[in-house]
């Protein structure tokens, strides 16, 4: 009997393990699935008179003039989107901010300056546990508080569209991220509205070329070595 009792413990911590595993998987599932619910949709354009996209610069007629200086306005957001492995369990990472600031200069037809910087640590998700790993060891927003993008060269905008026409452009900048600068070159669409000019799009982002720590945890979170930000800016006069 003395010799059954080591191998009966052993079955017993094995299957409470077991059942700790199930417990925790199980309960991953429930909160990704029933209680924190699906990540929101990619930030873009959603407008009520144009649903379709053009790239046809000649779809719609110009109205008015853009030339001037353009102020970023509430409802603008940025932040970041990434895909992870939550105990087992397929997630999309998600954290916003409406913290950004930041201009455009319109000559003519033509975007010839435009530049944004965003307060990183006010960047929060559905998880405080998720946010104090940003803050912390993957974003270090202590040292580096803001995030910046600047153009590089003008965006012709020419001809200009009518509101509610979405129009899609490429832009370059350069763009600082966790104290390191590097040009980026990305498409983004633009629309004309009733209140001013809306702008959306994404830029991809591989975290070791920003020095940036993957996000994966203690073999409990495990992430892509690359994600998104993402961003809708509206701006007006």
């Amino acid at each position: 009997m003395s010799r059954m009792r080591p191998r009966r413990l052993i079955g017993w911590l094995a299957g409470a393990a077991v059942a700790v595993v199930v417990l925790v998987v199980g309960g991953v599932f429930v909160y990704i699935h029933f209680i924190s619910g699906p990540a929101p949709a990619p930030l873009s354009l959603k407008s009520a008179s144009s649903p379709a996209v053009t790239t046809n610069p000649g779809a719609a007629a110009t109205a008015g003039t853009l030339a001037g200086s353009w102020r970023v306005t509430s409802g603008s957001v940025v932040g970041y989107r990434v895909n992870e492995v939550l105990a087992g369990q397929n997630n999309v990472a998600v954290g916003r901010t409406g913290d950004l600031s930041g201009s455009m200069t319109v000559k003519g037809t033509t975007v010839t300056a435009a530049s944004f910087t965003v307060q990183m640590a006010t960047i929060k998700s559905d998880a405080s546990g998720r946010d104090a790993q940003f803050n912390g060891r993957i974003m270090q927003t202590a040292t580096y508080p803001t995030g910046t993008l600047k153009l590089t060269a003008p965006i012709s905008l020419a001809p200009v569209p009518a509101d509610g026409v979405i129009r899609t452009y490429r832009a370059t900048a350069d763009q600082t991220l966790h104290g390191q600068t590097r040009p980026v070159t990305f498409p983004l669409q633009a629309e004309r509205t009733s209140a001013g000019v809306e702008v959306s799009g994404s830029i991809p982002i591989t975290f070791a070329n920003w020095g940036i720590s993957n996000p994966s945890f203690a073999g409990f979170v495990t992430t892509q070595n690359h994600g998104e930000l993402e961003f809708l800016i509206k701006f007006s006069k």
